[in-house]
């Protein structure tokens, strides 16, 4: 067995240091943006609202005059960002700004987890401390390549939020010195199960952002028809509540597929490793609780017309049952799975 570079460690641990100060810079870009963008589009409502036009659209940040389309009017109703999220409207430098450092940090972010896999001469998820991190980064990584698509800026604050969270659960809750995995692990289907296990996390975390999102916008659209005061003025650049339900629905069950994957591979591996595909095991257990919350979140929405703030909340729960097994279960359940290092 190769021997354990610990030059490399210590090289990795600097830069996921380095990687979370980048983070966090970028996280302020994004919170700045959402302040400097909310204030801007209230200044606009209020001149459209002294000079009473009837039809004053906001796109993105950018005032704008005609029909209306995927857009809300001012009059009356919440005024939202551009509910297809394109990338329309003034330039945001802030927010700019906030995705170039959001880039850097994951380039950094990446190096301390490939140098973290080099040092072990191994994938780099063998226990708690490196699924985190190698989750921060996937987190990272996906919402980047959403970007690519969709204007989800507004989402920066959250998503990098979230990123550094569990970059500070790693370091803090669950610091594991670099080695070698136990018999159990050393197959190639701890490759295969984790990273399908990672992705399909990493698109929750997504879309759980967007479903608390999704329901203080909701709020903010309530109360703005019944002409009572806002609150959270940065949602003035945030889609409306269905916009952000329905792009929600299409990640979870692109998601759905991945963890029910997770699911299958996880009991192949069982197999090979136990001799049983289940046997109800705690992290077993779980893992088929999150598969039967979202199962019934995507069939509840669309057979049972469960839309709105019922939606929303049974996305959230679902993604509290990822975070309770990723967590609770791993560090105070005893099991076979018991293995996280921590």
């Amino acid at each position: 067995m190769p021997s354990i570079d610990y030059q490399l460690a210590e090289y990795s641990d600097l830069f996921m240091l380095l990687a979370a100060f980048t983070y966090t810079v970028a996280l302020l870009a994004f919170a700045w943006d959402l302040a400097k963008s909310s204030k801007t589009l209230k200044a606009i409502d209020q001149k459209a609202a002294v000079q009473s036009a009837p039809k004053v659209m906001v796109t993105a940040g950018a005032p704008s005059s005609g029909p209306a389309d995927s857009n809300r009017e001012w009059s009356g109703e919440a005024v939202t960002a551009d509910d297809a999220m394109g990338y329309t409207g003034k330039r945001r430098n802030a927010a700019r700004v906030a995705v170039a450092l959001t880039v850097l940090a994951t380039l950094i972010h990446a190096a301390a987890v490939v140098s973290r896999g080099l040092a072990a001469h191994r994938v780099p998820w063998g226990n708690m401390y490196e699924f985190c991190t190698t989750g921060a980064l996937v987190v990272s990584v996906v919402f980047l390549l959403v970007l690519l698509r969709r204007d989800l800026r507004f989402l920066g604050t959250f998503v990098v939020g979230l990123v550094l969270i569990m970059m500070m659960a790693a370091t803090i809750g669950f610091p594991t010195p670099v080695g070698h995995l136990i018999p159990a692990l050393q197959s190639y289907w701890l490759i295969i199960h984790v990273s399908v296990a990672v992705i399909a996390s990493a698109l929750f975390t997504l879309t759980f952002a967007m479903s608390v999102l999704q329901l203080l916008q909701a709020d903010r659209e309530s109360k703005a028809r019944a002409g009572g005061k806002e609150r959270f003025g940065f949602l003035k650049i945030v889609p409306s509540a269905q916009s952000l339900e329905n792009f929600s629905y299409r990640i979870n069950a692109v998601a759905f597929v991945l963890w029910t994957f997770t699911l299958m591979a996880g009991a192949v591996w069982a197999e090979q490793a136990w001799g049983r595909y289940w046997g109800w095991d705690t992290k077993e257990v779980w893992t088929f609780v999150i598969w039967v919350v979202y199962a019934g979140y995507l069939h509840a929405r669309a057979t049972r017309g469960w839309t709105g703030t019922r939606a929303a909340w049974l996305s959230i729960v679902g993604y509290l049952c990822v975070v309770f097994n990723f967590t609770i279960v791993n560090v105070y359940f005893a099991g076979l799975h018991s293995y996280s290092g921590v």
